[in-house]
């Protein structure tokens, strides 16, 4: 679980729940908030299932994309409330979700899993160029590119298709999806359902860096959005629940506003990760962890107060790839409205940048405000306060 985007689940839910975390290693920050913990791997559901009979657990909860889909299967193992593992699988693979909605004439991309490269640029001609080219079913964006010609396409392939994850343990004989590029802002969206009504609960404006890769450097939520009760979306919403069988549950779900409507990139049987759960709880008062518990026990869950208008974060970048030395932040230099001000990347990591890597951020930074606009400026004042120092031997660091 990764304490920076994530922790603040665990510690809302310990408020009300006790807690009895799986893990594949010793627990460490989450001690304060759980009852004990069992050493156990988390992507194994058949040994996660024999764990959990002796814990006599009344829920099973996860938000870790990668370990979404075993917990789904400890939980129907033991007969316990949730998705069902076919729902989330078919929100896992990227592909089945894509043939999925296809099927009910849900609006999303264009779309085909490919092996080969000569696959890979016979679908790329039939979709037309751009394309996006990304892994099946990994996670965070990761080996996502655009290819604008079918020369830039025969040189980033092979790398994609190489692309792996020691936490995603699926293999595909179509590995890599061709899709149509969306033009138009991104947006995710976190829904509850229950019944099979579908109901947003916040929208998320994404701040995306330029093509060819497409990392996610910053959202903002604001509680008014009008696209919350936007008919278009409400009807795409629907339709893509519905085709893939979720009738109970919270998820984030991924969109382009395109000129002919919104159209789906993906959804994730889960609530947004990015810390997009926090800026929600803060502009809605919706509280993902909790509510993800309620949900694991079959209650539906209810909102609670709202903070503010608006919340956004921001994740800081270098220019170019870096070995930190320091980051500093001057805390007299935060502007009134900074939530949180965070470093994240410690002395001698290397900050690589897309398309080579994800691992590029050395500090996010909160803000919160009446509007998202005064939340971005809010943002751009902080970041000024925050200073990246480069090793001064980034030769001796290993990689």
């Amino acid at each position: 679980m990764d304490q920076e985007t994530r922790g603040h689940l665990l510690e809302s839910v310990a408020r009300e729940y006790r807690i009895w975390l799986f893990s594949d290693r010793e627990a460490d920050w989450e001690s304060p908030f759980i009852t004990g913990h069992t050493l156990v791997d988390t992507l194994d559901a058949e040994a996660m299932t024999h764990a959990a009979r002796p814990v006599g657990a009344d829920a099973i909860l996860c938000w870790d994309e990668t370990r979404i889909l075993s917990a789904a299967r400890v939980a129907d193992a033991l007969g316990l409330p949730g998705l069902s593992p076919q729902a989330v699988l078919t929100c896992r693979d990227k592909h089945l979700t894509r043939l999925a909605v296809a099927a009910a004439g849900g609006p999303q991309a264009r779309s085909t899993a490919v092996s080969t490269l000569d696959e890979a640029c016979a679908a790329a001609a039939g979709t037309g160029y751009p394309v996006v080219v990304k892994p099946r079913a990994l996670v965070g964006s990761t080996g996502t590119r655009m290819a604008r010609t079918r020369e830039e396409l025969a040189a980033i392939f092979p790398e994609i298709r190489g692309t792996t994850m020691t936490e995603v343990r699926e293999r595909f004989e179509r590995p890599v999806l061709i899709e149509e590029y969306l033009d138009g802002p991104e947006i995710s969206v976190d829904c509850l359902i229950w019944d099979g009504e579908v109901t947003p609960l916040f929208v998320a404006r994404k701040e995306l860096s330029p093509p060819p890769s497409f990392e996610e450097v910053g959202h903002s939520v604001a509680a008014a959005d009008p696209l919350l009760t936007d008919a278009a979306l409400l009807r795409a919403l629907t339709t893509v629940h519905a085709a893939v069988g979720i009738t109970h549950g919270w998820t984030h779900s991924e969109w382009r506003l395109t000129a002919r409507g919104p159209a789906l990139i993906e959804v994730n049987a889960r609530s947004g990760g990015d810390f997009i759960s926090y800026l929600g709880l803060l502009a809605t008062g919706w509280d993902a962890g909790p509510a993800a518990a309620r949900l694991a026990l079959g209650q539906r869950p209810r909102p609670g107060t709202p903070r503010h208008g608006a919340a956004a974060v921001r994740f800081l970048y270098p220019e170019v790839e870096t070995v930190v030395g320091q980051v500093t932040i001057e805390r007299d230099r935060l502007p009134v409205g900074t939530d949180i001000a965070r470093v994240v990347a410690r002395p001698g990591h290397v900050l690589e940048l897309p398309p080579a890597s994800h691992t590029g951020r050395y500090a996010m930074l909160v803000a919160t405000a009446d509007t998202a606009d005064a939340c971005r400026r809010i943002l751009d004042t902080a970041e000024q306060a925050v200073h990246l120092e480069p090793a001064a031997s980034p030769v001796a660091v290993p990689r």
